[in-house]
């Protein structure tokens, strides 16, 4: 799961939290030189979907500058620093990249630090905003990859600090090309665009220190732990214990003296490679301190293992509908269409759960509001709006990137409605067939927000029921269900990892290996200077 689907909205000024930077010390930068750039996708390995460069939306200069809202003109961050904004990439998850399009990026970022330290001067710092569960085809560790291309291009005396999600990797090459690493604390990730500002905020902390100036000493230590766990997101939902307990010690950590910042990765379970697990760092200047806590904080994740559940109630698709059809069900009721969920990496064109609505009896006439969002088809998006609102149509929908156990599905109904122009979807169609009414978008969306529906003519409060391809259900979803169900349907985010076919992991790595006892040990260096295990 990641950050809001691309192209995201920017968020509020009011929702950046991190308070007034530490005076300039003596010996720091007062006004250091800063890029900006990275790539952040969440790659499947197990969808056929690949994803090319239509997927990515590319921000450069003034546009990427003003993607952070914590960097506005007249804030504290963005006067601090002389901002140098290069290229980002971001895309909605989907399958693995195409070479060539991870390439032109890449490019385009080595090229770009090149110039700009041409034409300008070296840099200070640098901001490396990535997800950390991108993979490219034919690679393995492409953000490691990446990160090792942007150090070279950079140089060593430059300060590098990146923002992940929490569901991203850190390899032992990332963590050796970077200085400073943090991940989101929530899942749902409510704090994504907190985070990226708390990377900054951590990046100017140390540069306007007493050892600005000093390129060894203004590194922090960093403290690795690997934790041989594989999960997936709607397992280790910071809304439940025992990952909510874990994650609350997070900032307690934090704030020890010594300690600059300490994070904890789920890790991506649904792209195959060795880097694919769970990972504790805690940053900082106290060697000893920084090691304790990161043991602690992953023999607190280890000895949790076996205790993390689903976020919520799961069932096989057609118990999930029994029991949201049955009488006296509260209304709404939402479904997680959870294996396709686009948002984690799923191709978004699987028919099988739609298929299974169209096959119920039940649901053939209509008289009840059953929504499917979505299954994204361009073709039959244009039959429809050829046939125009009103108009019965018979379409073969979806099943052509990711076919699923069904391939594409036949519907026959009613052209519900058409909206056009979304920033992500593009065209939208609904088509009515009974009771059902499914949503056929041009380009990949997910439905997060009650506006997703409305804007087609749908109210999903006054809907019978939701299903939305999606695992834990974002805040908006949250507080419309009145109950849900969490599906456990195919595609390639499956939640049964074990039915994937994982054999690239690390050995050891549970659910896959229940056997072994890993040793949890902090791994501590900094650039410039190896410290023993």
């Amino acid at each position: 799961m990641t950050e809001p689907a691309a192209p995201a909205a920017r968020p509020d000024a009011d929702t950046v939290w991190m308070g007034p930077l530490p005076p300039l010390a003596e010996g720091g930068l007062a006004r250091p030189r800063i890029g900006i750039a990275g790539i952040s996708i969440e790659s499947s390995t197990f969808s056929p979907h690949i994803s090319g460069d239509e997927a990515f939306t590319i921000r450069e200069g003034a546009d990427l500058l003003g993607y952070y809202p914590f960097l506005d003109a007249g804030r504290e961050l963005r006067d601090a620093v002389e901002w140098v904004p290069i290229h980002h990439g971001r895309s909605l998850p989907g399958g693995a990249v195409a070479p060539a399009t991870y390439q032109r990026m890449k490019d385009a970022i080595v090229r770009g630090i090149r110039a700009e330290i041409a034409a300008g001067g070296p840099f200070d710092g640098f901001f490396f905003d990535i997800h950390g569960a991108m993979s490219v085809v034919g690679m393995q560790d492409a953000e490691g990859d990446l990160a090792t291309a942007v150090r070279e291009a950079l140089g060593d005396d430059v300060l590098v600090s990146t923002s992940m999600d929490l569901h991203g990797n850190v390899s032992e090459v990332l963590r050796d090309a970077l200085d400073l690493l943090t991940c989101y604390r929530m899942a749902p990730h409510e704090d994504w665009m907190n985070t990226k500002e708390r990377a900054v905020w951590n990046l100017l902390v140390r540069l306007r220190g007493p050892h600005g100036s000093d390129v060894l000493r203004r590194r922090p230590y960093k403290a690795w732990v690997p934790v041989p766990v594989l999960l997936p997101g709607e397992k280790t939902s910071t809304r439940l214990e025992p990952a909510r307990g874990i994650y609350a010690e997070v900032p307690a950590v934090e704030e020890l003296d010594g300690v600059m910042d300490a994070a904890i990765w789920v890790g991506y379970a649904w792209a195959d490679e060795p880097r694919n697990m769970a990972i504790v760092m805690v940053t900082g200047d106290d060697r000893e301190v920084i090691a304790r806590e990161a043991e602690r904080l992953a023999r607190q994740y280890w000895d949790a293992r076996g205790d993390f559940v689903f976020v919520g109630p799961t069932a096989p698709l057609g118990a999930a509908l029994d029991r949201a059809l049955a009488a006296g069900a509260a209304r709404p009721y939402v479904i997680s269409d959870s294996g396709d969920n686009p948002t984690a990496g799923g191709a978004g064109d699987v028919s099988w759960t739609l298929g299974e609505l169209l096959a119920r009896e039940d649901l053939a006439a209509a008289g009840r509001v059953v929504v499917h969002a979505s299954v994204f088809d361009r073709d039959a998006v244009a039959q429809a709006v050829a046939a125009g609102v009103g108009a019965i149509v018979t379409l073969d929908v979806g099943g052509r990137v990711d076919p699923g156990p069904r391939g594409p599905v036949r519907i026959a109904g009613e052209v519900f409605s058409i909206t056009e122009g979304d920033p992500a979807a593009g065209t939208q169609v609904v088509i009515r067939a009974g009771s059902v009414h499914a949503i056929l978008t041009e380009r990949r969306k997910p439905f997060h927000h009650l506006h997703d529906f409305r804007m087609l003519g749908i109210d999903p409060a006054r809907a019978d029921v939701v299903i939305v391809k999606i695992g834990y259900l974002e805040p908006e979803l949250y507080d419309l269900a009145a109950d849900w169900t969490l599906a456990l349907t195919p595609g390639g985010v499956d939640q049964d990892l074990l039915r994937l076919g994982h054999h690239r992991l690390a050995p050891g790595v549970y659910p896959f290996d229940t056997t072994g006892t890993p040793a949890l040990t902090a791994h501590v260096s900094r650039r410039g200077e190896g410290i023993p295990a």
